[in-house]
């Protein structure tokens, strides 16, 4: 088992969550409140890494982001270095590739709330932040939760995105899926297998639970 791959892995799970929980939430309660007219294009935009390869994805990440892109010149003059083949560039392809799987769960929570709560807080002087925080969020608590608990999850079993943004670079973006896939090429089965096993299971348990919140909210 290489345990360095394993600790990278949840340390980009971990902050991807993160990241998508700040950015996810209010982009979210956008999509299910909003009446705007281009409100479908900003959804299609939202749910495209689920349709495209995830090579494609990076590869397209990769073109918008290299050292000889203004993204990729305004990171090196502010951090030193280059987006792609760094945790860095790992990690904000990561946050792209699994917005649907947040911000999707989110919608559908939000969206369930009764309006006469939200009004009702409004007409009773709650700010707009204010409604969000002690109305709407701790009603769809259970797809606030299943969002992050998948998006999470996601970015575990994650591969095609991580390879062509990051690399196979040890203890920088070699996560535990590209460690399995150095296994079987290395022809270590057993290495490969245990691996995989624990991934598994993983997977099992993160459904478990996602269902689990499901049936708390029945309009997921």
């Amino acid at each position: 088992m290489d345990w360095v791959a394993v600790g990278l892995t949840l340390r980009l799970a971990a902050l991807t969550t993160a990241v998508l929980a700040v950015l996810g939430l209010p982009l979210a309660y956008w999509l299910a409140t909003t009446r705007r007219a281009w409100r479908p294009f900003v959804d299609a935009a939202v749910a495209v890494p689920l349709l495209l390869p995830p090579t494609v994805l990076g590869f397209y990440f990769l073109m918008s982001t290299g050292p000889n892109t203004a993204i990729g010149r305004l990171y090196e003059q502010l951090a030193g270095g280059t987006i792609p083949f760094s945790f860095t560039g790992i990690l904000l392809a990561s946050v792209v590739y699994n917005l649907p799987f947040a911000v999707r769960p989110f919608v559908a929570g939000f969206a369930a709330v009764d309006r006469r709560l939200i009004e009702a807080a409004r007409c009773l002087g709650a700010s707009g932040p204010r409604t969000f925080l002690a109305v709407v969020l701790p009603l769809s608590w259970p797809a606030v939760l299943a969002g992050l608990v998948l998006a999470f999850a996601h970015t575990v079993g994650e591969f095609g995105v991580v390879l062509m943004v990051g690399g196979n670079i040890p203890g920088v973006t070699r996560t535990i899926a590209l460690a399995i896939y150095d296994d079987v090429q290395a022809l270590d089965y057993a290495g490969a297998n245990e691996a995989s096993l624990m991934l598994l299971v993983f997977a099992v348990s993160v459904l478990a639970v996602t269902y689990s919140l499901q049936r708390r909210m029945p309009t997921l």
